[in-house]
Order: C-alpha cells, then sequence, then structure tokens
C-alpha cells in the first residue's frame, strides 16, 4: 500500500436504516478534516448485509448528506466487490490466518457462559485448530458450515490516535474475530480494511466503540501486506437522560426528523462540531468557517450529551444572525412579501424557520385580540392618541411616551395591554418594529377588540 501524497478519508454506512446524530458526527469530522487538508472525501456504503440493505436506504443517505452539503468526492458500494474479497480470503487462508470453525450460536454461548463462571475471560479457545479433516468433514455432514476466524498474532498493538493519543490493545485478550459468517457473508472487518487498502486511505475516524476492534484490524492489514492507515477514535453521544444513543434511537435523532422539524443544516453542523470541544456551541454562516476551526486536538475523550435543547437555541441564534437575502426565496415560497422590514422584525423571536408563518399571522392577521377589563379605558385611549401615518420605527416611542404623560402608567401595565390588544399574544417581536408591519387601520381595529 503506498501511502498517498493527500489526505484520504471515508464515511461508511450502511444503508440498512436512516442516518443518526452519531453517524453524522462521524461524517461531520471526516469531511471537515479532508477539506482542512485539501483531501478526498468519500462515502462508501457498506451493503454486504445484503438482505437488509435496501436503495431507499441509500437514497436517503444521499439526501442527508446533500442536505448537510457534506459533498463527496467519490463513492463506492461494497457489494460491487464481492470478488475482490473473495480473492483475499483465499490468500489468507494460504497465508495460514483463515480458519474454519463450526461451533453453532448456542455451543459459543455455553462457552463463554462457563469461562465467565470460572472468572475467566471469554475469549475463543481456538479449539477449532486441533480439529481433523475427518471431524471437520463430520461436522460438514451433518449439515453445519464453517465460520472463519482471524487468526491473531498475540501482541500488543500500538497506535497514536488523534483524539485518544497513545493507545495499546492487547490482542491476546480478544477472541479471533469473525471474518465470514457460516452463510458464506462477510462481517464489516475484511471488507472494510480491504478497502481501505484498494482506495489508499490515509486515516480512518469513527467512534471510541472501535478501538478494540482496531487492534484486530491493524494485524489484518499486516497480514495482507499493508501498512495501517491513522486512527482517530472520538468519543460517543449520550441523550438527554446520560444513556449512549444507540440504534433503538435512530428514528428520535435521525437527520431526517431533524430536518423534518425544521432545524437548520448549518445549525445541526455547527451544534456537532464543537460538541465535546472548550469551544461555545454557536452557529457559524458557512461550512468553510468549520473547515478552519477544525481541530482534533480540541476534542476532550469524555462522552458528550446531545440535548436537543441544545440545539435549538444554536438553530435560534442562526436565524437571528441570518440576514433577508438567505432568506428571501424561503419566505417567497411560503407567500410571505414583507421584505426585509418584516424579517428584521420577527427573525430575534424564530426557534426554528417555521416560526415565520405565525409572526406573518401577528402581522396580518385575522387576530383575536385580548382586552382585559380593567384595561379597557386604557387601550380606548391608547386608540384615540394613535398617530398618523407614514410610520415608522420611531412611532411606538411617540405613542407610548404620549399614553405614558396621559394615562400615568409605566413599564409593564403600560406595555403589556397593548402588545395583547394588538397581537393576542404575551410575548413576541419588537413592537417598534411591528407596529409598522400591523398599520394604523389594523391597529385601530384590534385596539376596538375587533378581531383585524
Amino acid at each position: 500500500m503506498t501511502v498517498p501524497a493527500t489526505v484520504n478519508v471515508r464515511f461508511a454506512p450502511s444503508p440498512t436504516g436512516t442516518l443518526h446524530i452519531g453517524n453524522l458526527r462521524a461524517a461531520l469530522f471526516n469531511w471537515l478534516y479532508a477539506k482542512k487538508e485539501g483531501g478526498t472525501f468519500t462515502l462508501r456504503l457498506d451493503d454486504t448485509d445484503t438482505e437488509r440493505s435496501t436503495q431507499e436506504y441509500a437514497d436517503k443517505i444521499f439526501a442527508d448528506l446533500g442536505w448537510l452539503g457534506l459533498t463527496h468526492d467519490k463513492t463506492f458500494r461494497q457489494s460491487d466487490r464481492f470478488d475482490r474479497y473473495a480473492e483475499t480470503v483465499e490468500k489468507l487462508k494460504a497465508a495460514g490466518r483463515l480458519y474454519p470453525c463450526y461451533e453453532t450460536p448456542d455451543e459459543l454461548d455455553r462457552k463463554r457462559k462457563r469461562q465467565l463462571g470460572r472468572k475467566l475471560p471469554p475469549v475463543y479457545d481456538r479449539s477449532a485448530l486441533a480439529l481433523t479433516d475427518d471431524e471437520k468433514a463430520a461436522f460438514e455432514a451433518e449439515g453445519r458450515q464453517p465460520h472463519w476466524r482471524f487468526k491473531l498474532d498475540p501482541e500488543v498493538v500500538e497506535f497514536d490516535d488523534l483524539f485518544l493519543g497513545p493507545v495499546k490493545v492487547d490482542t491476546k485478550s480478544l477472541s479471533d474475530p469473525i471474518l465470514i459468517r457460516g452463510d458464506g457473508s462477510y462481517l464489516y472487518t475484511l471488507p472494510s480494511v480491504v478497502d481501505d487498502i484498494d482506495m489508499e486511505m490515509t486515516h480512518i475516524v469513527r467512534g471510541e466503540d472501535h478501538v478494540t476492534n482496531t487492534g484486530a484490524q491493524v494485524q489484518v492489514f499486516r497480514a495482507l501486506g499493508a501498512e495501517p492507515p491513522k486512527f482517530g477514535h472520538h468519543s460517543l453521544l449520550l441523550n438527554e437522560d446520560g444513556k449512549p444513543l444507540s440504534k433503538r434511537h435512530r428514528e428520535d435523532f435521525s437527520i431526517e426528523a431533524l430536518r423534518d422539524k425544521g432545524f437548520e443544516p448549518m445549525s445541526v453542523s455547527s451544534f456537532l462540531a464543537k460538541l465535546g470541544t472548550p469551544d461555545a456551541a454557536v452557529p457559524r454562516a458557512s461550512l468553510d468557517d468549520l473547515v478552519a476551526e477544525f481541530d482534533f486536538s480540541a476534542y476532550g475523550r469524555s462522552a458528550v450529551r446531545f440535548d436537543v435543547k441544545d440545539l435549538e437555541r444554536v438553530n435560534a441564534a442562526l436565524m437571528h444572525m441570518t440576514p433577508f437575502a438567505d432568506v428571501e426565496a424561503r419566505l417567497a415560497e411560503r407567500g410571505i412579501d414583507g421584505g426585509a422590514e418584516f424579517w428584521d422584525a420577527v427573525r430575534p423571536n424564530l426557534t426554528l424557520f417555521d416560526g415565520v408563518a405565525e409572526w406573518w399571522h401577528v402581522a396580518h392577521g385575522p387576530v383575536e385580540p385580548v382586552i382585559e377589563a380593567e384595561d379597557a379605558a386604557f387601550i380606548a385611549s391608547a386608540a384615540a392618541a394613535l398617530p398618523a401615518e407614514p410610520w415608522d420605527e420611531t412611532t411606538w416611542k411617540a405613542w407610548t411616551a404620549a399614553l405614558k404623560e396621559e394615562t400615568g402608567r409605566k413599564g409593564k401595565g403600560l406595555f403589556m395591554p397593548l402588545r395583547l390588544a394588538l397581537t393576542g399574544l404575551r410575548h413576541g417581536p419588537e413592537l417598534a418594529n411591528l407596529l409598522p408591519l400591523l398599520g394604523r387601520e389594523r391597529a385601530m381595529a384590534r385596539l376596538g377588540g375587533q378581531k383585524a
């Protein structure tokens, strides 16, 4: 394996389900590193499980990454490379590194339980290596098909992890990994290593749950005559309860679900890029900003919590800083033509973009005014004092100053009754900005208690 002059990394999801936030974190790290180093980002579909892999899920993976702007430079499917994997299998068999095993799952489970009962590590005992040809033939006559294990060398595998620093994996504490199931299908390790060699991957960046696997995979690389790439194992994500994200969280934390809820792609990327670092999770304007800031050394080793409320705060901050030009087309798609004045008035009150529809309705009605009995006389005075048009951002201050002088009301006692009458709500955009959008006719109708 010739080491390329540039960085080559890959993201390798299985098209057996939707991408979730944990998958995305790995994809983002790989993409940011590739772009920072002027390298190549490859999307590999790990679809050797032909029964569970579907084109529908593959299409969703492409759609999710496209929505986030994580474009790939190359892509391929493992299902197109079975001949290459079969060739490698024969090479490993010839080298004595792959050996057949005939234990059933129940038999292996009983072995593990006996070892645990004797307070021994549940490591495979390699009894299959002692089978004679006649014993193997007898098992196959029973209808048993062997699974194939990779014979590990007893050593301490050491590597300098991009996130964790120096790592040691003692292979004597590991079971020889199964590379091929009894039905002939491949587990993750063999196709992945072969692909990483053939595609000249320079760095493998993935979750910390793969650290032990890496110790075994390093030996597979070397058994195939290749120097392993560099490895980086980032910390794992926890849910709001502090428990590891798992497949059962896939739907709640899927990229598709976040998109459907209305989160912005840059808020999702900005948030994930800063999780586990000392940096505040604040939105960045573009992926280029995240590329410039990316540094493996910034990430801590501890698992980090993903709380959707924190993502909402980042999304809100992104809305507040987004200029009208960036949303003009999106507003038009929703039939909102209030221009920059409307957007600038309401964006400080948005968490998700779709909330803009509520404020458009408040500005243009019909809205049910809320006028408490004790405020009725005050609202009548406010209507009588309503200035003539044209209105601008100074109208609200002039109007409320006059009302304060006339009625003696101030603070919340002055502003809240006006807000309730004009919008029907106790919260919302600054009325100095909203009042010109309402216009005098609509404001007068609402101050008179009429839906307008």
